[in-house]
């Protein structure tokens, strides 16, 4: 590629990683680290393998079917696969994952600033997203070239910093079993939702980059960003599990969406506190915002047949965000739990259909399914 062709890939990789890194993200790894320890690499390994693997498989699934959602469900059937594609959606988006972005931001922000209600702060970012969220074909670009350098920026500096400051780690864990610690990791990999994401962010990233999925130019410029944003999400995760076990003597008792905070304030100091929130809110919202714009294009292509207008599935999608925020981020992470266990394996087993299937029957799919 030119060096323009180069760095719109290298802009789009940045993109794909920031929507994809939010709350889960920052927390999982971050716990993982503390409750492995010195067995961390064993739970490294299943994290990356449903955290990362997993949903970079789901995007090349999903670009097989040329980034249609419904075409990639419909294999199981039109009306099954309509039912579990919006159930899918709908946790990732306004009844799970995107609040609990918010939630989260929320939360690490209150650390430095206590005072903040969490009604009002939902509502605030409930607003940025919409300013966002309702510029669809511009979204990538949006994310790409503005939020994502500052956000990869922010979290590198805690990672890099916290390894020069990080006292010896002495700390091992009590559970020796590396099959249990990979196991363990394979489980946080489910939190962080991110291969159910993959299903909804394709549709996004094919209709902000404008090109023809006929055009094999385009699919590689395509697979080579993706590859670009799963690499980056390997290597914050690696960071940030090694980040906890360094410091895991300082975290003892520290609830799961404090973590981030109290690590960055060991690391960078006490007036840390401006840097710690700008990271979670920049991270969290990013991805909150390409969550709500998935769901709100898929409920209005898919569901409504574009009968009602994008913006006001776009608000009904924030006002059912903002009351699910009120649950606070535990409650979220406890009503998001038993539903992930389950479904998580049925979904990996439908990437694995779609990803194997012979390209001659998804062209004969697309085709029936157009006329």
């Amino acid at each position: 590629m030119n060096t323009s062709k180069t760095y719109d890939c290298l802009m789009a990789g940045l993109a794909i990683f920031a929507m994809f890194f939010g709350a889960g993200n920052i927390i999982f790894p971050l716990a993982l680290g503390q409750q492995a320890l010195d067995q961390l690499p064993w739970g490294l390994c299943g994290l990356l393998l449903t955290a990362v693997a997993m949903p970079f498989a789901g995007l090349i699934a999903m670009f097989r079917y040329e980034g249609q959602a419904g075409r990639f469900f419909s294999r199981i059937g039109a009306i099954p696969g309509l039912t579990v594609a919006f159930f899918t959606i709908s946790v990732l988006g306004p009844l799970g994952a995107a609040p609990r972005c918010i939630a989260l931001a929320h939360s690490t922000m209150s650390i430095s600033w206590p005072g903040i209600p969490l009604i009002l702060f939902s509502a605030l970012a409930c607003s940025f997203i919409f300013l966002f969220a309702c510029r669809e074909n511009r979204l990538l670009k949006l994310i790409g070239y503005f939020l994502s350098p500052i956000k990869i920026t922010l979290l590198v500096l805690i990672i890099i910093k916290g390894f020069m400051e990080a006292p010896e780690a002495v700390l091992t864990s009590i559970d020796t079993s590396k099959t249990s610690h990979f196991s363990h990791g394979l489980i946080e990999g489910y939190h962080t939702m991110d291969l159910l994401a993959a299903f909804f962010f394709a549709p996004i990233i094919i209709s902000s980059l404008s090109g023809s999925f006929q055009d094999k130019q385009f699919r590689r410029f395509v697979l080579k960003a993706s590859s670009i944003g799963a690499l980056l999400l390997a290597a914050i995760y690696v960071g940030f599990g090694y980040l906890a076990y360094l410091y895991a003597s300082q975290l003892e008792g520290i609830p799961n969406d404090k973590l981030l905070g109290t690590v960055a304030i060991h690391v960078l100091g006490p007036h840390a506190g401006f840097i710690v929130s700008l990271t979670v809110a920049i991270a969290c919202l990013t991805t909150a915002i390409a969550l709500i714009a998935a769901f709100a294009n898929f409920i209005h292509r898919e569901i409504f047949r574009e009968k009602i207008s994008h913006v006001s599935v776009l608000l009904f999608a924030l006002a059912l965000t903002f009351a699910i925020t009120t649950l606070e981020f535990q409650g979220i992470v406890n009503f998001l739990s038993p539903i992930l266990e389950i479904c998580y394996p049925l979904l990996i087993a439908l990437t694995f259909y779609n990803l194997f299937a012979p390209r001659k029957t998804i062209s004969q799919h697309l085709a029936g399914a157009s006329s």
